[in-house]
């Protein structure tokens, strides 16, 4: 063999193993969005928030009091309602929680001068004067333009307490409970639709087996009087399959509208780590969990098709979030923590995730909305700032309501250590004005994603769209910087040839709108 033969054979072989090499390792992600197919209604209620009476979520948070210098509307902040307003709220749900089972609605209406305090042992141990109650919250509610999702108590309480609090709230005609309300200062009722009938029954509400907690629903749901109501069982913690089997089971789906779920994202629920300066198997492990929740719906809703296969009850998964350590010198019993964009890519998953099993899942309830747990809004007395989570729902209301369109994706893997996750989630949308929105999430920390959306029974002319980045994965918006951190508009995607080409930076979600 001459030196030019050596020479073309060697070139041929570095050309083969090149050709080998990206055949092995560098594997394209691929969409395929059926605009031709739509699939039902995507629920605007499962973009749906939580304001439970721990920490600084209701006091210091929603409610700084009447006499507050902060701008206020019956004590409430007006910054916070407009920035809520904005995010087109469907629900929020409320006084818990753990809490709600430990909550007398008696003691929060009235003069409130005349309320009395209580202990709220189950979160810190710290008193409060109850001046925030039903007429407080289910007024905000009409402020932000939302419905109310009124958690009962079937812990501490009563059939009868129950019972009258939905008359109190909801009976237009003469009874003692509408008396009462008139009494004080509410004559017509607010027509609450949304009720939990207890919280998480199988621990904080009162350590219940499922079993006795089917007894207990079906006791309680029977006095709850009252048209269009729509009633919620508390449902499973995580993967409790038997739970729902036993309450699909055992209530007769005439009683029940929905029943809950909960599930938290975080590295080990033992050990939770740090809300910033976390490291990357931290950051893995938390995707993880976060991404188990299509393992959860799809068991659940499974158990749920055999004893209603037309779907007449819903799936609520009224908490969920990611859950970390609470940040240092804080009451560690108020879970306040830092947001970060981490935060945003657990919501864009799992929204993804809730919009394409929206034939099931029809209420959820990100906890919580106000310095607790994955918060959309943190404050520092007179300032506010806006979370990247809240940047995410944001972006994300384009689907409320909106009509959805299925989506196949074979995608990357993001790899870490002997494990992998799928780097791309997506979902897709049509709304009523006609136009298409496709959400796209890379949860992969050092790569960008090329990803081909091939379009199939549609023919778009134009894409635009906004993407949420950062540098750095624990990136947070700060009150000193509340701005660092916001969605811009997004140059990265290419409609031709019906082919939408996009390239998605690591740990970033696009919203994109085709028309």
């Amino acid at each position: 063999m001459n030196l030019l033969q050596k020479n073309l054979s060697k070139l041929t072989c570095a050309c083969l193993l090149s050709l080998g090499s990206q055949g092995l390792f560098a594997q394209q992600t691929v969409v395929k969005l059926h605009a031709d197919q739509p699939s039902g209604t995507i629920s605007k209620h499962i973009y749906g928030h939580f304001a439970e009476h721990l920490g600084r979520c209701i006091y210091d948070g929603f409610y700084v009091g009447e006499n507050s210098s902060i701008p206020n509307t019956a004590g409430v902040r007006n910054d916070i309602i407009a920035a809520l307003k904005n995010l087109n709220i469907p629900n929020l749900r409320w006084p818990g929680g753990c809490f709600a089972d430990r909550y007398h609605w008696k003691d929060g209406v009235g003069p409130k001068e005349q309320r009395p305090s209580i202990v709220n042992t189950m979160w810190g141990g710290v008193t409060e004067d109850n001046s925030f109650g039903t007429h407080d919250f289910l007024n905000m509610c009409k402020l932000l333009g939302t419905e109310a999702y009124l958690a009962g108590n079937t812990g501490s309480g009563t059939v009868q307490e129950l019972a009258d609090w939905v008359q109190y709230v909801n009976f237009e005609g003469k009874s003692p409970m509408s008396d009462l309300r008139v009494k004080n200062g509410q004559t017509k009722p607010w027509n609450v639709k949304f009720w939990g009938v207890g919280n998480e029954a199988w621990g904080c509400g009162g350590n219940m087996t499922p079993e006795y907690y089917v007894g207990e629903y079906r006791r309680y749901a029977t006095f709850m009087e009252g048209r269009n109501l729509f009633k919620i069982a508390s449902g499973a913690n995580v993967d409790d399959y038997h739970w729902t089997e036993t309450l699909m089971k055992g209530i007769p789906l005439q009683m029940m509208d929905g029943i809950a779920l909960h599930h938290y994202s975080f590295p080990s629920w033992e050990k939770k780590g740090p809300a910033t300066g976390f490291t990357e198997q931290q950051y893995f492990e938390t995707m993880k969990t976060a991404l188990r929740m299509e393992e959860l719906i799809t068991k659940h809703t499974a158990i749920m098709n055999k004893y209603d296969p037309k779907k007449k009850i819903a799936l609520v998964v009224d908490e969920w979030g990611g859950w970390f350590e609470v940040e240092k010198g804080t009451n560690p019993g108020f879970l306040y923590q830092q947001n970060t964009m981490r935060d945003a890519m657990i919501a864009g998953v799992t929204l993804n995730i809730f919009n394409n099993h929206s034939d099931r899942v029809k209420i959820a309830n990100l906890a919580q909305c106000i310095n607790v747990l994955q918060a959309v809004i943190l404050t520092n007395k007179e300032k506010m700032l806006l979370s990247p989570t809240y940047h995410v729902m944001e972006m994300y209301k384009v689907h409320q309501d909106a009509t959805l369109l299925p989506v196949e994706v074979k995608t990357d893997d993001y790899v870490f250590g002997q494990e992998k996750l799928p780097s791309v989630s997506v979902s897709a949308s049509k709304n009523a004005g006609g136009l298409t929105h496709v959400s796209v999430v890379n949860i992969n920390s050092s790569k960008t994603e090329e990803i081909e959306i091939d379009v199939n029974g549609a023919k778009f002319r134009n894409v635009s769209g906004r993407i949420l980045s950062s540098s750095k994965i624990d990136d947070h918006n700060t009150f000193e910087k509340p701005d660092y951190i916001k969605a811009v508009s997004f140059k990265g995607a290419v409609l031709k040839d019906g082919k939408l080409k996009v390239k998605l930076p690591p740990f970033s979600l696009a919203v994109l709108e085709l028309n």
